[in-house]
């Protein structure tokens, strides 16, 4: 309690610096200085909230000093004071209704926005999805998905890190049982990394980290066709195309996948034949083979799709 009417009566004492007085003017740099030092002995202290208070106050004078660089760093220092408040509520479990993590929500929109407007569209994707990676840590996958998505927007000049961004909005999707949007996603992720990422001079072929961008969204498409099992008149043409050259008619021309080892490929192909024959041992045959090859994330998507192969839900139809 002490060093919280302390901290109250420090703030009070600067706070009062900036009161508009007859024939004098405040001096608002010598108060952003000293509100910034008041942040450094609280987080010192481990007041972390109280810390994010006197980071807010920071960026409103470094607004009223159109300092709008300042006022964006002030602004994230006190949205990443808040949401460490908030992890470490949680870890004690003490009950609370999620002030902390609201606060520094809205400290990161506002210096998002202040990125924004000084055109540092980067800066401004980098806080999205640093709000976004602790939202889904805190097991928000739908409010992470948001920031994620955002994030790829601001990032549409750079066609790799639009495509990460966008790989963290369809595993939320995933998270979320959310498998038509998943599927969605990872095919707008394929189509702009054939179209818009590097490719070998007189070829088509992706080069570099588009190469493992089209390998994954390939097989996650494919499991996620397999899962939802849409009927004909539902699949789209360019699920309809994909599930073709896994066709068994179509052994030969492996060529079409390129992007995938030919073990992988080939497992796949079997994959999609089981599912269609619902041949649940030659499925558990091929889950066993295929475990070291996938991701954590495809491997619960074969899963899934198992499940399914053992009791229908009916998801695609």
């Amino acid at each position: 309690m002490a060093a919280e009417a302390d901290f109250l009566l420090r703030y009070r004492a600067v706070s009062n610096k900036l009161k508009k007085r007859f024939l004098r003017k405040p001096n608002v740099a010598e108060a952003s200085e000293q509100f910034g030092q008041l942040a450094k002995e609280l987080k010192q202290e481990e007041c972390l909230q109280y810390a994010g208070f006197c980071n807010l106050a920071v960026a409103r004078c470094e607004q009223t000093l159109f300092n709008a660089a300042g006022e964006a760093l002030a602004l994230t220092d006190a949205a990443r004071l808040f949401l460490q408040a908030e992890k470490e509520t949680q870890r004690l479990q003490c009950p609370g209704f999620e002030e902390h993590l609201q606060a520094a929500t809205n400290c990161y929109s506002f210096a998002i926005k202040v990125y924004i407007e000084l055109n540092q569209p980067v800066m401004a994707a980098s806080l999205c999805l640093e709000l976004g990676n602790a939202l889904k840590e805190m097991n928000k996958p739908g409010e992470a998905c948001v920031y994620y998505h955002r994030a790829a927007e601001l990032q549409s000049q750079v066609p790799i890190e639009c495509l990460l961004s966008l790989g963290k909005v369809a595993s939320c999707k995933i998270i979320m049982c959310d498998y038509d949007g998943a599927l969605a996603v990872f095919t707008e992720m394929q189509l702009m990394a054939q179209e818009k990422g590097l490719q070998l001079p007189g070829t088509n072929a992706p080069v570099g980290a588009f190469v493992d961008v089209i390998a994954r969204c390939e097989m996650c498409r494919v499991l996620l066709l397999m899962l939802l099992q849409p009927p004909p008149q539902k699949l789209l043409p360019e699920h309809a195309q994909t599930l073709e050259k896994y066709d068994w008619e179509s052994f030969d021309s492996h060529s079409q996948v390129n992007n995938l080892p030919e073990s992988v490929f080939l497992l796949l192909q079997s994959v999609v034949m089981a599912c269609q024959e619902k041949d649940l041992e030659s499925l558990k045959v091929l889950q066993v083979e295929l475990w070291p090859l996938l991701t954590p994330e495809q491997n619960h998507l074969l899963h899934l799709v198992l499940q399914e192969v053992v009791s229908p839900s009916g998801r695609g139809v």
